[in-house]
């Protein structure tokens, strides 16, 4: 520490009008508060003494300008080696210094009547700034003691006291003169307290926001744990339940068949509740697959120009077929010139899911109607039933993974990933996904995607 700092710690150098100063004083890295506060009173005193040698001397107050000189020197001397050999300065000398300098100061400069009472609280503060704090209350009480001995001297041998100014004019000289010091004192030492308090309060300003970031990332990690333990929980149902039932089923109409033991009456209703059961697996096992395969590789998203209902008649008229199994009239209208911006598979698996959804939580005879049209500069598709719709406490989490699987109006069994794989398919489509339903009057799901660009 045998020369002056001019560059910040990353290597910068530092903006010029700060340079100086904190090369005077020492940079926050290597010095404590304490130690810049006395730094920069230090620099301040040996200024004012500068000035008041010469003055003093001029002036004819050759004690006084004989105090400031020792006062000066010795600011200088802890400063030098506190700011330059990084030896830490005596606050003990420092503030035994005060008492002598000021004590001779008091006698020979006008007493009570002068300006060491104006300098003195202010020097007083400058020894708290620059002391430990369990020293405080030990210079409080000396200071007050010596301030009541020369104030007692004073009043008990008066002659002791030399006047050095007339009345008037030396008196106004002397107290204009001595003001700047404690000003001075007082000055840098609010400054660096409220710099420091200012510094310390945004660095737990700070703290506290990444505290908060920090707490809201482990808030985070825990949901997403928990989804992904429930995702875990689903699929092992799954397997282990809803698709090993249509399998036993087929095993015991196999084991049955090949005992010989159907007798012609049965074997329909054996075979057409088995095809039923089959398909709701088959129905199960493709959401199933399509779902993971998302969740494990992230569906590829092809965009491109097509005509709506082009890509969704298929699909409509297998939907239709379905439908009339339960006696439900499907109706579709959508305008044959209609072209949007989409992923064919995906939005043919949109689709199909949502009319799947609706056969299966609709009665015998009831209807479904799908349409699509122009809303803005997006195509609104919406496919609408008279099932028994939604009870509330379900609504809040139709879309997501936490919903459970319902059974349809014919004992249909789902997974409950239908409307899972609806909203992530259409949303990387750049789509949405809506519905509105009421209890025993049916449901309305409706999505949004992007028209033929411009």
């Amino acid at each position: 520490m045998s020369k002056f700092n001019f560059q910040l710690p990353n290597g910068h150098p530092l903006k010029e009008k700060n340079t100086f100063w904190l090369a005077l004083i020492g940079s926050p890295s290597m010095f404590s508060l304490e130690s810049r506060i006395f730094h920069s009173l230090s620099i301040g005193m040996i200024i004012i003494a500068a000035i008041y040698v010469p003055y003093n001397l001029f002036a004819g107050l050759y004690i006084g300008s004989l105090s400031a000189l020792i006062f000066g020197l010795f600011f200088f001397q802890q400063y030098y080696y506190s700011r330059i050999h990084g030896r830490l300065h005596n606050s003990t000398l420092f503030g035994l210094a005060g008492i002598i300098i000021f004590g001779v100061n008091y006698f020979s400069n006008s007493g009570i009547s002068g300006s060491t009472d104006l300098i003195w609280p202010a020097y007083l503060l400058l020894v708290f700034a620059i002391s430990p704090y369990h020293q405080h209350i030990k210079w409080l009480i000396v200071y007050l003691l010596c301030f009541l001995i020369l104030h007692t001297v004073e009043y008990y041998y008066p002659f002791l006291i030399k006047h050095p100014f007339s009345a008037g004019k030396g008196q106004f000289i002397d107290r204009v003169t001595a003001f700047p010091m404690p000003v001075v004192a007082v000055y840098i030492i609010i400054n660096f307290m409220r710099r420091s308090y200012d510094k310390e309060r945004k660095a737990a300003e700070e703290k506290t926001i990444a505290v908060e970031i920090s707490n809201a990332q482990i808030l985070l990690q825990k949901n997403q744990l928990e989804e992904s333990n429930q995702e875990k929980s689903k699929l092992m149902s799954i397997i282990s339940h809803d698709l090993r039932a249509p399998l036993l089923n087929i095993q015991s109409y196999l084991v049955l068949l090949n005992e010989n033991e159907i007798d012609s009456e049965m074997r329909p209703v054996l075979e057409k509740a088995l095809l039923k059961s089959t398909n709701n697996a088959v129905d199960m096992f493709s959401n199933l697959l399509h779902w993971t395969k998302s969740q494990m590789e992230g569906s590829r998203v092809q965009l491109i120009e097509v005509n709506l209902f082009s890509v969704l008649e298929d699909t409509l008229e297998m939907e239709k077929i379905h439908a009339l199994k339960k006696d439900i009239s499907l109706n579709y209208s959508i305008p044959p010139q209609l072209m949007v911006i989409a992923d064919v598979d995906m939005l043919q698996l949109v689709v199909r899911n949502l009319i799947s959804n609706a056969v299966k939580f609709t009665l015998h005879g009831g209807h479904i109607n799908i349409d699509a049209q122009l809303i803005l500069n997006e195509c609104k598709i919406t496919v609408s039933d008279n099932g028994r719709g939604i009870s509330q406490d379900k609504q809040e989490n139709i879309f997501s993974i936490k919903s459970d699987p319902e059974f349809g109006t014919d004992n249909e069994r789902g997974v409950g990933l239908g409307l899972v794989l609806c909203k992530e398919f259409i949303e990387r489509q750049g789509g949405r996904i809506g519905f509105e339903s009421h209890l025993g009057l049916g449901s309305s799901f409706f999505v949004f995607i992007p028209l033929k660009a411009d």
